[in-house]
């Protein structure tokens, strides 16, 4: 495209010799690059001799929505949020591009996301509320105490990734904060990682599609331990209340080897350090914090080609985590078990 001074060149030598093969000749000369056609330099200069201006018109555009047109759109969407655009279209019988620009422009809409959250059943309340107060008190008697908690967790990555971002939209002026899950069958790895204050621990990468009890224990045993043991043994070791943290040899290992400093599903026989509130990935750093923000990382297109480099990926990312990354995320932790306490044990994923 060329600039307003090309076209002032083109305009004035055109003026002076009424030659296009000259005005192209010298604009190549000056400008060190292909001149403008023929009909774009007469075009050019009949503009100017009519406005003086080489100035592009302004276009009169689409015809405006109507304001009754707007406000059907809008009852529609108050009416039921939930509906496609098309949809809406169907109904009104108006065309889809004008209702996605009356919501996005005139009515200042926006399209969110649903998001799955666990329900909680009776009781469970309660007990994040207890969990919440007990581990507040506890850092409000030892000094730096939220930095001996070592968060763990597994999660699933799907080779082709396992949420499909397009599928549901709900408009509104703020964000809903509704969740669903999106499931895929595909080639997958089961990954545990291990979270501290000042690093996240190399990611164990599970064989086969499923976790249980004997691997879980296995992993602890041989991989787990050994690592958290070379930095010292301060530490209070979460996991949440999935089965295979729940299996019996488990709970064995963990009140022999870490008595009263480990927290998790158990029973009134198991010497915990406190139980972990069932049904809580908003309270544990695994969850509210590093996977989202592993797989923003692995699943940027073009998706992995196989399993192996998933696993590059997915290590690449852990490393990518920094200590000033921890420190805020110990500090979000704090901050969502006095929001869970001022809220009184319910959800809160909407921080």
């Amino acid at each position: 495209m060329s600039t307003e001074q090309q076209k002032a060149f083109c305009v004035l030598r055109f003026e002076n010799c009424e030659s296009v093969i000259t005005v192209q000749r010298d604009f190549r000369q000056k400008f060190k690059t292909e001149p403008p056609t023929a009909q774009s330099i007469r075009r050019w200069h009949k503009t100017f001799q009519e406005t003086g201006c080489l100035c592009k018109g302004k276009s009169s555009g689409r015809p405006r929505t109507s304001d009754e047109n707007v406000e059907q759109i809008r009852e529609s969407f108050v009416r039921s949020p939930q509906k496609s655009v098309r949809q809406a279209s169907r109904e009104l019988a108006i065309p889809p591009t004008i209702v996605w620009r009356v919501l996005r422009r005139r009515l200042r809409l926006k399209p969110y996301r649903i998001q799955l959250l666990q329900a909680l059943h009776n009781g469970d309340m309660q007990k994040r509320i207890e969990f919440c107060k007990f581990v507040l008190e506890k850092s409000e008697e030892v000094e730096k105490f939220f930095y001996r908690i070592i968060f763990s967790d597994e999660a699933t990555f799907h080779l082709n990734g396992k949420v499909n971002r397009h599928n549901v939209r709900i408009w509104g002026l703020e964000n809903p904060r509704v969740v669903v899950e999106h499931e895929r069958n595909s080639p997958k790895l089961n990954v545990f990682c291990a979270v501290s204050r000042k690093k996240v621990y190399r990611p164990f990468f599970f064989d086969g599609n499923t976790i249980t009890g004997t691997s879980y224990l296995q992993m602890i045993k041989d991989w787990l331990f050994p690592l958290l043991q070379d930095d010292g043994d301060d530490f209070i070791l979460q996991q949440d209340g999935a089965p295979p943290h729940w299996s019996l040899e488990v709970r064995e290992f963990l009140n022999d080897q870490l008595p009263q400093k480990w927290i998790g599903r158990c029973s009134a026989n198991d010497a915990t350090f406190c139980p972990w509130p069932p049904r809580s990935p908003d309270l544990t750093i695994c969850d509210f914090f590093l996977w989202g923000y592993i797989k923003s990382i692995v699943y940027v297109p073009p998706l992995p080609k196989d399993l192996d480099e998933l696993k590059s990926r997915i290590t690449d990312a852990i490393n990518l985590v920094t200590v000033d990354m921890l420190q805020q995320v110990y500090e979000e932790f704090e901050y969502r078990l006095d929001v869970c306490r001022a809220s009184k044990g319910g959800h809160i994923e909407h921080l």
